[in-house]
């Protein structure tokens, strides 16, 4: 399905959220806890039922800065309910503002760009919704260029399509792999590295 924005309106069904971080958060917490804990966070968010969290993934900061790895997934969720209660907690604006929250609660300092931090949460793509502006910008719009994103995306929703373009999330990856992005650009990858243990 294919929708376009309409400000404050929209509300999803199947929503797709960006899990990452590479520093210790309250209490110490390793970067893998905090991402989980985020993930439990999401699933209690009003009018969201979790439907599946990816594989852990460790990846090197992107771009290389010499920060510490970072710990990657993706969760998917939908919408509980049909009710137009929960309707209204769902339009890209209140979920971009939960995550945010839940960003805060763990620590997050929102300071310069591609900083490190304790927990970074992206909204990834609500159904086919094209929004171009304001924010969020969805699907994200640096998502078809991360593998450490692509990669545990396909874990829950192995036949995503990109709305934008319509190609399916293997072409991303595959295309990723060979070092050219959809415009035939060299895209810049960080191939990921081994998997993180789930327990």
């Amino acid at each position: 399905m294919r929708g376009r924005a309409t400000p404050g309106r929209y509300a999803a069904t199947m929503i797709l959220v960006a899990v990452g971080a590479n520093l210790p958060g309250p209490g110490g917490a390793r970067p893998i806890t905090t991402c989980r804990r985020a993930a439990r966070a999401l699933a209690a968010v009003p009018g969201l039922r979790l439907v599946a969290v990816s594989t852990w993934y460790g990846s090197a900061a992107m771009p290389p800065s010499g920060q510490p790895d970072y710990v990657n997934g993706v969760v998917r969720l939908e919408r509980a309910g049909p009710d137009a209660a929960a309707a209204g907690l769902l339009t890209p604006e209140a979920l971009l503002a939960a995550l945010h929250r839940i960003e805060a609660a763990a620590g997050r300092v929102r300071s310069v760009a591609n900083a490190a931090r304790s927990l970074d949460l992206d909204l990834l793509a609500m159904d086919g919704l094209v929004r171009p502006a304001p924010d969020p910008v969805l699907p994200h719009p640096r998502l078809q260029d991360r593998l450490f994103v692509l990669q545990p995306l396909r874990d829950v929703c192995p036949d995503w399509i990109d709305p934008r373009d319509g190609r399916p999330v293997d072409a991303i990856i595959a295309a990723l792999w060979h070092g050219s992005g959809g415009d035939g650009c060299a895209a810049p990858v960080q191939p990921l590295l081994s998997s993180i243990p789930q327990r």
